[in-house]
């Protein structure tokens, strides 16, 4: 991803998963501790996903994406997710992904959030038959360094290219505290639907192919979304959510920018994240100050790890209908 995975470097754009980015430079890959087994389980298990979420939320915030998809497996599971870990209950590594079949070529429906305890057992579950699919297109994202120096080391003996992009991440600690934002009356809150799939897709960056179609035909099906609507109840601004419980997508016509209302989007949507439980977050550019300076505005603070998204096997995608 050349730019944000959740606000994009123009004004009041953002969006989710990177496609085709520049390379950033990562620490070189670092020695591996020694593999220990190859083993990995789907949790499947309503108690065992539980037991999950409650050891995730003790390690946020690093373990933020894949508790973000663990969340939307027990609420309903909307997004169709699954978790594969190295052993239970004492895992030392977890992946998060969309569940069934995954096309060779489709790098944003074939997306992992990693979390690991243990680095080498990470390293053997990505290592695990079956686990992932190495000749196929995908991402894995996470807040850990190893992420990236583990990808970088499988690579190399597998002879796979990768694509490395960093980003700030921004948790808001307490959305309840954010003030009610004020809309002009011709501006009401309201909802995307399927049918301005074609919308967004021309106003994202990674749209303009069926694959970037359907994965946002598939959020927004699936998963919460906003949007402010002008008197006729067309969408103006919007922010959608993604498998991982992210800010995602969001973006502002260019004719109705300068209002505040990207603003109370995002102050709409992490209220609403709030209440139902999830936490509020997204990713951005290191170059993208403005879009910092507003989230940092809306009491939204910056941690201190960077986001990395690896896709792996970019060529893969280069096909794209």
């Amino acid at each position: 991803m050349a730019r944000d995975s959740w606000w994009h470097s123009g004004t009041h754009q953002c969006h989710c998963l990177p496609h085709r980015s520049r390379d950033l430079l990562v620490s070189p890959p670092a020695p591996q501790p020694p593999r220990t087994h190859s083993w990995c389980e789907i949790l499947t298990c309503p108690a065992k996903l539980q037991s999950l979420e409650a050891t995730l939320r003790r390690s946020l915030p690093l373990s933020l994406p894949v508790y973000g998809a663990v969340m939307h497996i027990n609420r309903g599971n909307p997004g169709e997710m699954e978790v594969a870990v190295d052993s239970w209950p004492d895992f030392g590594a977890v992946l998060a992904r969309q569940s069934g079949e995954m096309p060779v070529d489709d790098s944003y429906k074939n997306t992992h959030a990693a979390f690991y305890r243990d680095l080498g057992a990470y390293r053997a579950l990505l290592e695990t038959p079956g686990c992932v699919r190495w000749d196929s297109a995908f991402h894995i994202i996470g807040l850990q360094d190893g992420l990236a120096t583990t990808s970088q080391a499988l690579a190399a003996t597998k002879g796979v290219e990768l694509d490395i992009s960093e980003f700030y991440t921004f948790l808001h600690p307490d959305p309840s505290t954010i003030p009610e934002p004020r809309l002009p009356p011709n501006i009401r809150v309201g909802s995307l639907s399927v049918e301005h799939a074609e919308l967004l897709t021309e106003t994202w960056p990674y749209g303009g192919t069926s694959r970037s179609r359907q994965y946002l035909v598939d959020m927004l099906s699936r998963l919460p979304n906003l949007c402010l609507q002008d008197e006729t109840r067309y969408p103006v601004c919007w922010v959608l959510t993604d498998h991982f419980g992210t800010g995602a997508h969001g973006y502002t016509l260019r004719a109705h920018r300068r209002h505040g209302y990207m603003r109370a989007a995002l102050a709409i949507t992490a209220k609403r994240a709030h209440a139902r439980g999830f936490p509020s977050y997204g990713h951005t550019a290191p170059g993208n100050v403005p879009m910092q300076r507003l989230q940092e505005g809306l009491g939204h603070q910056r941690l201190p790890e960077l986001c990395r998204f690896i896709l792996h096997n970019p060529s893969l995608c280069q096909a794209l209908p």
